[in-house]
C-alpha cells in the first residue's frame, strides 16, 4: 500500500469528526481533561521531569483510549447515528480482552518511563534529584544533557517503534474481529511490519498531531485526537481490504 494512503485515512478521519462533531468535540475535551489530571498527578508527585515521556507514551495507549471513536466510525460505515453516551459506554465488545490489552500497552508506558528514568541517572549520576526546573536546565544546558538528548532519542525511537506497530491496530482489531488481545497485539506488528512505508507515514502524522497537541499546551487534542481517532479505525479497515 503506497505511504500516500495515510493521508486518505487523515482525511475520511476528518469526515467522521464533522459528522456530528460535537460528540467527536466532547470525547477530545475528556482526554485533554484526563491528561492535565496525569501532569497535575506527576506534578504532585515530585515527578514533572516524567513528562515527556509520558506524553510520548500516549503514541502507545492513545489507539486504547480512542475505543468510542472507533465506534463512531464503526457506526457511521453502517449509516447509523451515535450519541456520546454510546461513545463513552460502547456496548457489544470483548471488555475483558480491551481491558487485558489496555493493561499490556500500560506496562509498555510504565517500561519506557523507567527507562527514561534510568538514562536520567546514567548521564547524571545517582544523586538527589534536583527536582523539574533543574532537570531540565541539566538537559537543555549541559553537554551529558545534549549526549542523553541524542540517546534518549534513539532508545526511545526504538521502542516507540516497536511499541506503536503492537498498539496500531490492536484495538480496532479486538473491536471488529472479537480476537483475543494476544493475537491481536501480534497481528497489528504483522500488519505494521507488511504494510511500513504507509505505516511509518500514518505515525508522523500522528506524531504531528501531538506534537502539535503539546505546542498549544494539550488544548488542541481536543479535536487532534477524535480525528486521528477515526482515522486509525479507516487505517485498519483499509489495511484488512488490501490483505484480502
Amino acid at each position: 500500500m503506497p505511504a500516500n494512503a495515510a493521508l486518505g485515512w487523515l482525511s475520511a478521519g476528518w469526515s467522521d469528526f464533522r459528522a456530528g462533531p460535537a460528540s467527536s468535540i466532547a470525547y477530545g475535551v475528556f482526554l485533554v481533561l484526563l491528561s492535565y489530571a496525569i501532569l497535575w498527578g506527576l506534578y504532585s508527585a515530585g515527578l514533572l521531569y516524567l513528562a515527556l515521556p509520558t506524553i510520548s507514551g500516549f503514541l502507545i495507549v492513545g489507539p486504547f483510549f480512542a475505543i468510542g471513536l472507533y465506534e463512531k466510525s464503526r457506526a457511521l460505515e453502517q449509516g447509523e447515528t451515535i450519541s456520546l453516551w454510546r461513545m463513552l459506554w460502547v456496548r457489544r465488545v470483548p471488555f475483558s480482552q480491551l481491558a487485558f490489552a489496555g493493561l499490556m500497552l500500560g506496562i509498555l508506558v510504565l517500561f519506557w518511563i523507567r527507562i527514561a528514568d534510568l538514562l536520567y541517572a546514567l548521564f547524571f549520576g545517582l544523586t538527589p534529584f534536583p527536582g523539574a526546573e533543574d532537570a531540565f536546565v541539566n538537559v537543555l544546558t549541559t553537554v551529558r544533557g545534549w549526549m542523553l538528548i541524542l540517546v534518549g532519542s534513539a532508545v526511545g525511537g526504538l521502542f516507540a517503534a516497536f511499541a506503536f506497530a503492537l498498539s496500531l491496530f490492536s484495538i480496532p482489531m479486538i473491536m471488529a474481529e472479537r480476537r483475543d488481545a494476544l493475537t491481536s497485539l501480534g497481528l497489528s506488528f504483522a500488519m505494521t511490519n507488511q504494510n511500513l512505508r504507509v505505516a511509518l507515514a500514518w505515525g508522523a502524522i500522528v506524531a504531528g498531531g501531538l506534537a502539535f497537541s503539546v505546542v498549544t499546551g494539550l488544548l488542541g487534542l481536543a479535536i487532534v485526537f477524535p480525528v486521528l481517532g477515526h482515522g486509525t479505525w479507516h487505517a485498519y479497515k483499509s489495511i484488512r481490504r488490501f490483505a484480502e
